[in-house]
Order: C-alpha cells, then structure tokens, then sequence
C-alpha cells in the first residue's frame, strides 16, 4: 500500500482523524515538544542518534547510512512486535520526524508494506510547529474570552476550576504551564514545560473551544512564570470585558496559605523564594521577612507581601494592560471555599 503524504496544515485540521499518532524522533526530542497525543517510538534513541551523526561528521555519510539503517531496522522490528501485531488491518496512524522524514519514511514504509494506511506529515515536526504557531492567532481570533481578574489570592483559580466543573468554557493557562504565575508560584516537583510544548498545549486547548460560547480566562501577564503566553492570545484577552473578583483580606491570606501549604511547612523553601524580591524590596526587607517566617508568623508575611508588593503591582498592571478593567463588575463570594465559588459559578452561569 502506498504512503499518504500530508501537509502540515491539513494535520493540523485532521489530527483527530488518526488512531494513532507516532513521532519517530528520539526521546529527548519527543520530551521537548510532540504532537498532541503523540506516541513515542524511536527510529533511533537518543544514544544512538548521537553515535551516528558522529559517524556522519567523522567518517563519511555512506557509512552512518549503513550502521543507522541496521539500528534502525532494529528498533522498528520491536515497535512492530510490541505495538502493532495486535492492531486490525483498519488502523490508520499518522507519522512524523523531524523534518526530511528519514526516521519516519522508514518506520512508514514498513508498516505500509505490511497493508496499514499510513499518513506522513510533509516536513515532519518542523512543518507542524510553524503551521501551529501561524493558526494560534486564527483560533483566537474568533473567540468571545471574558477576564477574571482579582488581586492575588482572591481564589481566581479556584473560580476558574468551578466555573469549568459547572460546564463553562475554560481556558487555564496555569494549568497549562504548571505554574501559579508569581514569584512564589512554581509547583515542587512539577517542572514547567518548554516554550515549544506550552504553545502547542495551548494551540490544543484553542482548538477544542466553541467560539459560540464565552471563554473564561484569567488575567495573565506575559508570561507564566518562565514560558510566554501566544502574543495573540495575551493581546485578546487584554482586549476583553472583565470580572473583577473581590476577597477580604483576611480570606486572600487564608486562602494563601491553603494553595501555598508547601511554603508553610518549608520556611527555607519560602525564604529562597523571597530571595528573588530583593532588588525591588531591599535587602533589609526581605530580611525582617526570612526572619519572621523562620519564627512562625508565615502569615504575617503573607500579609504584608499581598498589601505592600502584589497589590499595587497587580492594581498597576491591570489598569495599564487591561483596556475593560475599569468597568469590570465585582463578584463577591461569600469566602474563599470550594462551595462559595461553585455557588458564584452558578449564578454567573445563570445571566
């Protein structure tokens, strides 16, 4: 049976259609960005993809050929054996590499040979990204987004997760990037995807929203801790009406030290952390700050942290990047729980 080429772009609109996804690239490679949904099944692993470009440098391009063709084969007679003996004679996967389709030709062939209907993507990673980057701005552009702002710890999340378990349109950028967006917002033991792997998680997210109804998102800045958000998604939402959620300030705390309870019961993970403030708080501050979370008073510092630090920079921002912001209506849950902001879901799915 023959291959059935097919352009990035038309994958990009057909990816569904697959049953199986498979990137043919090693596995750093595959670790750095795939396919959504894509499975990994190495043409060549990452030592081996080292020892022949070696080869290809330091001998000649004939003989990596010959020892690439024999690993290859190698590797694709257990990809067969392991993942393919109990597949039916209608299974279509969709195959990808790189970029020249080498890897991916050769796993192809095979499975072709063998009577599947194998679809390769023209170009292979390379070809899919670039056409994923240029059908971001696309998806956005027909999508009715609505804001949830607040200052820090005024549960944006927290409504964000009830309003999507309701039946709301979603779109967690924080969730996506593994991060709470903050200096103290990193995850212990979620490490943030790559910039690659974030903007084709998001494209993903886009893709599967209904631009017939709204799309609740939360005020973002740029980045989300270190990955940055698609500049036409920011752009939009910073276009977009607003909700301005509103907590007292004893609650934000509160709810602080619920999100953050690994700061709590860590103080020198939280002093580290308030290490990176001190070229806009002083050393001296931060200081009195490591020193009264070292005696217990964590919350104390919470505290002064969200009146003296995140709220006027956060106040700031929003006024300066969000054009709607100055109009947002207020929503007001009763507190910080789980049960307040599912009831606020409900009445705001309700207008």
């Amino acid at each position: 049976m023959p291959l059935f080429p097919i352009a990035a772009e038309a994958a990009l609109r057909e990816l569904d259609a697959f049953d199986t996804i498979i990137d043919a690239r090693s596995e750093n490679e595959y670790a750095e960005d795939h396919l959504p949904g894509a499975v990994n099944w190495p043409t060549l692993n990452n030592a081996e993809r080292h020892t022949i470009g070696t080869t290809y440098k330091q001998v000649n391009a004939f003989e990596a050929k010959k020892r690439g063709a024999a690993l290859a084969a190698r590797n694709i007679s257990a990809h067969i054996e392991r993942e393919v003996i109990a597949k039916p004679k209608d299974w279509k996967p969709l195959t990808y590499c790189w970029r020249g389709g080498k890897r991916s030709g050769s796993l192809s062939l095979i499975l072709s040979e063998i009577g599947f209907r194998v679809t390769i993507i023209e170009g292979g990673y390379k070809a899919f990204r670039n056409a994923l980057l240029e059908d971001i701005p696309r998806r956005v552009q027909g999508l009715d987004f609505r804001v949830i702002c607040g200052t820090t710890g005024s549960g944006k999340t927290r409504l964000l997760q009830a309003l999507a378990a309701a039946g709301a349109q979603v779109l967690d950028l924080e969730a996506l990037a593994n991060h709470r967006s903050s200096v103290l917002g990193a995850i212990p033991g979620q490490p943030q995807p790559t910039q690659k792997a974030f903007d084709t998680a998001v494209w993903d997210a886009l893709r599967r929203l209904d631009p017939a109804r709204p799309v609740y998102v939360e005020s973002e800045s740029k980045k989300v801790g270190n990955v940055a958000v698609p500049e036409a998604l920011i752009t939009a939402m910073r276009a977009a009406p607003c909700l301005n959620l509103v907590l007292p300030d004893e609650e934000r705390v509160a709810l602080l030290l619920e999100d953050y309870d690994h700061f709590v019961q860590n103080h020198e993970a939280f002093c580290e952390r308030l290490d990176a403030l001190t070229e806009l708080r002083g050393k001296k501050l931060i200081e009195e700050w490591k020193a009264a979370v070292r005696a217990g008073r964590t919350a104390d510092v919470v505290r002064e942290l969200l009146l003296s630090h995140y709220d006027p920079v956060y106040r700031q921002s929003m006024g300066r990047n969000f054009t709607q912001f100055a109009q947002a209506p207020e929503l007001r849950p009763r507190d910080r729980s789980l049960a307040a902001m599912q009831a606020l879901a409900a009445q705001m799915l309700q207008k």
